[in-house]
């Protein structure tokens, strides 16, 4: 038996395992982002826990609508006759992980090009190399880390972060705690 997770979202509960895909309440993501819903089981293997640790990882794969449900109104005699009709707004979400396993291995798969990627056009060489000299482990920070750490890098390093968030993440926050810092940088 495989392990399953009971995960929470969107107010409903839903029992799931690695590689399965539902649908669900429309879901603010957006297409092709991961999030870790709320965990409240975790089980298999002939036990369960029920303050799990764990984490789930899913992915929004797609914004769909649901099936149409027509609606009649009708009131004998009266000539009385209305219909309308309704379309959920849906996400599709793959369960990616249970438990982070699936993620750590998919760090390592993009960490290593195959030959196909590494014969790319060389317009992605100018893109690495407006990286280099970025903080270590920038990928990972938060906003508000950004904001905090940013004071402690030197010229290169915020130059290199904001070419990074220009032509990756484009988070608004981070734009923004860069830039201010490298305007600081030109006064002092």
């Amino acid at each position: 038996m495989s392990t399953y997770a009971i995960i929470s979202v969107g107010g409903k509960q839903y029992r799931v395992r690695e590689g399965e895909t539902l649908l669900v309440d429309r879901l603010k993501h957006g297409e092709g982002n991961t999030f870790q819903p709320a965990v409240l089981l975790i089980g298999g293997n002939g036990g369960t826990d029920l303050s799990p640790s764990a984490t789930v990882t899913a992915r929004v794969v797609a914004d769909v609508k649901g099936e149409k449900i027509r609606i009649g109104k009708y009131r004998a005699k009266k000539g009385y006759k209305k219909h309308t009709g309704f379309r959920a707004s849906l996400s599709r979400i793959e369960i990616e992980s249970i438990g982070g396993a699936k993620k750590a291995a998919a760090k390592k798969e993009t960490a290593v090009p195959s030959k196909a990627e590494s014969a790319a056009p060389q317009a992605a060489a100018p893109a690495e190399d407006r990286v280099k000299g970025m903080p270590s482990g920038y990928e990972e920070l938060t906003i508000a880390q950004i904001k905090a750490q940013v004071g402690d890098w030197n010229r290169p390093m915020v130059e290199a972060a904001l070419a990074y968030e220009h032509a990756h993440g484009a988070r608004k926050g981070a734009i923004a705690a860069l830039e201010s810092a490298l305007a600081e940088k030109e006064q002092s």
